[in-house]
């Protein structure tokens, strides 16, 4: 029989079958229908009143399932609390190293080592808030204490107030200056100058000394380039008369010469003469002083220019063919594209032309009237060259090594037009050689260091005389001898 369909007597039926026994109010006469068998059919709608055993099974399948994952969630929870802690103690003790280095001295290590370790424990929380599926306040709160001691430590290594990183490294390399001094106080003493200052009774150039740092220049080390030296007048009665030309912070402009009476008086800071030539501003830190004259390439031209530090008169003349504003200036300086040079014959010239193709000119130079006396044309690139200088009518040209080497390599010699090849070290205190001259009067090299005045004494090869052979006379056999004895 179907659900819902009961056999009962034709005429009655129940609505409610679950009361039948109960109370006969529930009961109401239908008509039913008959078969064909004579069995009289009714229809009665039962309410669905049949336990869903079917949805308690699921439910509890259901309530299991949820059971396992909140004991799984709450073991990765402790196991979160964990780690948490782990990494609040990590963030106490970074703070700890950051506050002690805000107070104390610390190193460029230091910064290093705190980076990393922040950078790791960023990448560990990006990790945490993806495992949990979503923001977290504690982990939140993590993640932005970390940012904060992140951004600090940059601060801190940016600001740097007492420049400790800075002095350090300083410190450190001052350190191996101090001990490459002391191992080159094991080598033997440079040969004696041969030829008093002055006098060209030498065989040229043998050897460079120490280097001597005189001090750091007036204007400080933001003033990295220009020139410095004594007079190079040849005898001059004004041989204690030092000039230091430092170049305003553009490498390029200058603008003034500040003048010292003796040696002393520019170590101890005294007695200084400052001149100012701003209506004839220069360029470059090929300057020199020459017979209390300061000679100079005129700024954004291709003129010489000589300033008389007594009379305070500028004079300017255009020099032919010169390149410059930085055409054929030295490899590592800028706009030294005309240089001066005094030496033992007079006042000479460096640069390069157009014509020359780049390799450098040496020009004697009339002192007087700035005309050019007499000129030759070598073949060396002026741009592979760091700087060049003239003794006794030779040029002697230098090239970096390193940072702490500097080498003379090349010479041209203007009495003979020839050029040569050698090998002579300069050991340098700083990596730039701004400016570098001789001075014929205590045979010393003046070099501009990166803001640095130093000197170096040279010494000179000796002369060998040649022995002249006796004239041959040649000797007769005794077959030879005739009978009058000869």
């Amino acid at each position: 029989m179907a659900k819902g369909i009961e056999k009962r007597p034709c005429g009655t039926a129940m609505t409610d079958p679950s009361h039948s026994h109960e109370s006969n109010t529930d009961v109401e006469n239908v008509t039913g229908v008959m078969d064909e068998n004579g069995v009289c059919l009714c229809t009665i709608i039962l309410p669905d009143n049949t336990f869903p055993a079917h949805r308690m099974e699921s439910l509890e399948v259901t309530a299991h399932n949820l059971t396992i994952s909140v004991q799984q969630e709450i073991i990765k929870i402790h196991s979160y609390q964990k780690t948490l802690n782990i990494y609040v103690e990590k963030i106490t003790n970074l703070t700890r190293r950051v506050e002690k280095m805000e107070g104390s001295s610390y190193t460029e290590l230091d910064f290093q080592l705190l980076k990393l370790e922040i950078q790791e424990m960023e990448s560990l929380i990006l990790e945490l808030k993806v495992s949990m599926g979503g923001s977290n306040i504690m982990v939140e709160t993590l993640y932005e204490e970390i940012r904060s001691i992140s951004e600090m430590v940059s601060q801190l290594e940016v600001y740097d107030k007492n420049n400790v990183l800075a002095v350090r490294r300083e410190i450190a390399s001052l350190r191996e200056r101090l001990q490459e001094c002391k191992n080159n106080q094991t080598k033997p003493p440079p040969p004696p100058s041969y030829g008093p200052p002055g006098t060209c009774d030498h065989g040229g150039l043998a050897s460079v000394g120490r280097p001597y740092v005189v001090q750091l220049n007036y204007k400080g080390y933001s003033y990295r380039y220009g020139g410095w030296g004594k007079d190079s007048l040849l005898n001059t009665k004004n041989s204690d008369l030092y000039w230091i030309a430092p170049l305003v912070t553009d490498g390029r402009t200058a603008q003034f010469v500040r003048i010292y009476p003796t040696l002393d008086d520019l170590l101890l800071s005294r007695n200084p003469t400052d001149k100012y030539h701003s209506s004839y501003p220069g360029q470059g830190g090929g300057m020199i002083l020459y017979n209390k004259t300061l000679y100079y390439n005129s700024f954004n031209k291709g003129d010489i220019c000589k300033y008389d530090v007594q009379s305070n008169i500028n004079e300017c003349k255009t020099f032919p063919n010169a390149a410059f504003n930085n055409r054929f200036s030295y490899s590592g300086v800028s706009y030294q594209d005309i240089d001066f040079s005094g030496d033992e014959a007079g006042l000479w010239v460096i640069y390069a032309t157009e014509e020359s193709v780049g390799d450098i000119v040496i020009s004697k130079l009339n002192a007087s009237s700035l005309t050019i006396e007499k000129s030759w044309t070598t073949n060396l690139y002026k741009r592979g060259v760091s700087n060049a200088f003239m003794i006794c009518g030779v040029l002697y040209a230098t090239r970096t090594l390193n940072s702490l080497k500097e080498e003379i390599f090349y010479t041209y010699d203007t009495k003979t037009s020839q050029e040569s090849r050698m090998n002579i070290v300069i050991d340098k205190m700083m990596g730039t050689v701004q400016s570098l001259s001789y001075n014929p009067n205590d045979h010393k090299l003046y070099m501009f260091n990166d803001a640095y005045e130093v000197t170096y004494d040279v010494t000179f090869k000796k002369v060998v005389p040649q022995i002249k052979k006796p004239k041959y006379f040649p000797t007769l056999k005794n077959a030879e001898i005739t009978s009058h004895g000869i």
